[in-house]
């Protein structure tokens, strides 16, 4: 199983690099998007439906039910991250003005870090979680104290400006005042420069970092099998590029999203802590997990920001 997970996980960038690079530099239309990010949700789908008929005929029903539904909760779950994840891309890629056209290379390249980061740190806290039970309360601890923060700061700008990472690289490293196609450096005088759409590269690695430091745990509250954390990460941002580009124009009417992601977080942190007194059924998980994600798009589509027309769901 592992095995057959690591080649599709393989065939499936090889896939999406050859049919969105065959377009060169232009930009992805929404149609196509919206398109490739439904073909990625049903092989999640399909893959949970072959892991359910393989465990009900090796395991039993009982068995096949439950994991199923864990994987397809971890799912729910990182795909709500993932979502956020792909604000803070469009954060970056405004703030540095990078052309559409010129966002797909980092965006797989960033998508690549991210499932490798996931990867190693999945089996660093499976391998922790396996000798230091009590690890669980601290992740556990972290969620709770990372939602408390995200709901409180939900408004808040950031200024990228004042980050000692980009302060630091402008003030040791040349960098270009523009854009060189998708190249991350240019010789020029015979001194490398690098162009912004390296800065841009780096901290999108910063973030996937981040965002896989608060979504492990998350992950581990729902399921300790290092194979089904591993798999619903995985299909959760496969399909991220694609769904960037259809919802960079929509992102502001997700925007109460971030209470929705909060609110889950605080859940699922108080799920872990309360996990040796009482283990909440993994149906009703789901079912707080869906209803939250639910509310909060439907209250961003209807509660609008100022100067912002409401849009009816």
């Amino acid at each position: 199983m592992w095995t057959a997970f690591a080649v599709f996980v393989v065939v499936a960038i090889i896939v999406d690099l050859l049919v969105l690079e065959r377009k060169g530099a232009a930009k992805v239309s929404f149609k196509e998007a919206l398109g490739w990010s439904i073909v990625w949700i049903v092989l999640s789908f399909i893959f949970n439906g072959l892991l359910w008929w393989y465990l009900d005929g090796k395991y039993g029903r009982e068995i096949a039910n439950e994991t199923s539904m864990e994987f397809f909760t971890g799912y729910l779950i990182e795909k709500s991250l993932a979502v956020d994840n792909i604000f803070v891309f469009l954060m970056l890629f405004t703030f540095f003005g990078v052309p559409v056209q010129y966002q797909r290379r980092v965006l797989i390249l960033g998508i690549i870090g991210a499932i490798v980061l996931r990867a190693i740190m999945i089996l660093i806290g499976a391998w922790l979680i396996a000798q230091f039970h009590w690890i669980l309360y601290i992740f556990g601890l972290f969620l709770l104290v990372t939602g408390i923060k995200m709901l409180m700061m939900a408004e808040a700008e950031v200024d990228l400006e004042k980050n000692p990472l980009m302060r630091f690289m402008r003030k040791h490293i040349p960098i270009t005042n523009e854009y060189h196609a998708e190249n991350f450096s240019i010789i020029k005088d015979g001194k490398r420069w690098f162009t912004p759409l390296f800065v841009v590269m780096v901290m999108i690695g910063i973030t996937d970092v981040i965002f896989a430091v608060d979504s492990i745990p998350a992950i581990f509250a729902v399921t300790l099998d290092p194979f089904i954390v591993l798999t619903s990460n995985v299909f959760a941002i496969l399909g991220l590029r694609a769904m960037y580009f259809m919802l960079a124009d929509l992102a502001d009417r997700f925007h109460l999203l971030k209470y929705g992601l909060a609110f889950i977080l605080i859940f699922i942190g108080i799920k872990m802590l309360l996990l040796d007194i009482y283990k909440i059924p993994i149906g009703f998980a789901l079912s707080v997990v869906g209803i939250v994600l639910l509310a909060s798009i439907l209250a961003s589509l209807w509660v609008t920001r100022p100067g912002q027309k409401r849009v009816k769901p």
